[in-house]
């Protein structure tokens, strides 16, 4: 590990015992072409006092690089899109379990409470009179605060998304884009798939049991909740999820490693997926002449 051109400098060549940051630079980023007796090397140039004061020195250095790194990971945009997608799905899923709950609770107390979300709304404005009534407005006022995080989690995820995959976020919208990022685990991840795997994610249980034997393919995944694959017509939707899946695998390519939004991938999809529905017009007239 060094980048020095001396044949027997180490990665601690030039760093201070105490320069942690330095040392830190020189593990990530250094290399070398063949191991050497670093420890003694360390010893005889003054960095360690001894062998294992070098491992220890060592020791520290591999344990900072190794927390910049995930630290930068973790900082980077695609991931706080993972991290927003699922915090969103999160509050979404726990502020309509627990408005139904609120809704139950607040029905034997209160007339004509709605069900839902809109229903916790009007009874988080109620005046409780009652310890049971207070703990019903406070449930309902937790709903209501659960439900407004949601949409500011959405609100972040529509407008970071199109900063970070301008082309996928274009192309399936900011929040689909992300539940794909997060699915498969990171833009780089995904860019890397085959379209095949980006048509099902989402499925992986259907897969699991279309592989034991127990059901059949799955032809898409979370994909589905796109407009060109839901509102297709099911004897195309095979056909439009394979477009659109294989147009989103270039999306995604073309964000992670350059980053410009390329309006030609969008037109071919367009155009491709006209093509598809054009099938159940051309089926159409010809059952007419059939008649």
């Amino acid at each position: 590990m060094t980048n020095h051109d001396p044949a027997h400098a180490g990665w601690f060549a030039d760093i201070l015992p105490d320069d942690a940051d330095s040392a830190t630079a020189a593990i990530a980023e250094g290399t070398t072409d063949q191991p050497r007796h670093w420890p003694e090397i360390a010893v005889e140039s003054g960095f360690a006092a001894d062998v294992d004061d070098y491992y220890d020195r060592l020791h520290k250095a591999t344990l900072d690089a190794t927390r910049t790194a995930v630290a930068e990971h973790e900082r980077a945009d695609d991931r706080q899109l993972v991290h927003a997608i699922r915090s969103l799905d999160d509050c979404e899923r726990t502020a309509n379990e627990l408005a139904e709950r609120a809704a139950e609770w607040a029905g034997g107390l209160f007339a004509d409470v709605d069900a839902g979300i809109e229903g916790a709304r009007e009874v988080a404005t109620y005046e409780p009179n009652t310890a049971a009534e207070r703990r019903a407005v406070s449930l309902a006022t937790r709903v209501v605060d659960l439900a407004d995080e949601a949409e500011a989690i959405r609100e972040f995820i529509e407008r970071t998304a199109p900063a970070v995959a301008p082309n996928l976020a274009a192309m399936a919208g900011p929040v689909l884009a992300s539940r794909l990022i997060a699915l498969a685990g990171g833009l780089e991840a995904l860019a890397k798939k085959p379209s095949g795997t980006v048509q099902v994610l989402g499925a992986e249980d259907a897969l699991f049991a279309h592989l034991e034997g127990h059901a059949p393919s799955p032809k898409h995944g979370i994909i589905f909740t796109h407009e060109y694959v839901r509102e297709t017509r099911p004897a195309d939707r095979g056909s439009a999820a394979r477009a659109l899946a294989g147009k989103l695998t270039i999306a995604a390519r073309i964000d992670h490693y350059s980053g410009d939004h390329r309006e030609g991938v969008h037109e071919d999809l367009r155009d491709r997926i006209a093509t598809i529905r054009a099938r159940a017009e051309d089926d159409e007239d010809g059952a007419e002449g059939d008649r």
